[in-house]
């Protein structure tokens, strides 16, 4: 099963990454992007969580920059670029998206991102 990442704006449907993992599991979740030394340009790790709360997200052990998507019911409640190692954001979410440093670069708050 393919699983992509959809960005839509005024209309307009825009492909964040086509090479999507879920962590599904707490070890998953957990470990994160730790330990990776890159990910594709069209990658993304998404989180499903059960219920929207303050979701953090750090970069220990993360050699490389992503940007986070914190969403609630496929609306984007925050937008950040995390630098390699010490990176730290919070928003509240029942979804957040890892993607690589500028993939989300015309991603706004309140646009809709969808897991397809």
């Amino acid at each position: 099963m393919d699983v992509r990442v959809i960005h839509e704006r005024d209309g307009d449907t825009a492909t964040l990454a086509s090479d999507v993992d879920v962590a599904d599991s707490f070890l998953a979740r957990a470990r994160g992007l730790m330990f990776r030394a890159s990910v594709p340009d069209d990658y993304a790790l998404v989180f499903e969580f059960d219920e929207r709360k303050r979701r953090d997200v750090h970069m220990v052990f993360v050699p490389f920059p992503i940007d986070v998507l914190w969403l609630a019911d496929d609306e984007v409640q925050a937008v950040e670029t995390l630098s390699a190692w010490t990176g730290l954001g919070a928003a509240d979410a029942d979804r957040l998206i890892e993607l690589p440093a500028g993939a989300a670069s015309d991603v706004g708050v309140g646009e809709t991102v969808r897991v397809e």
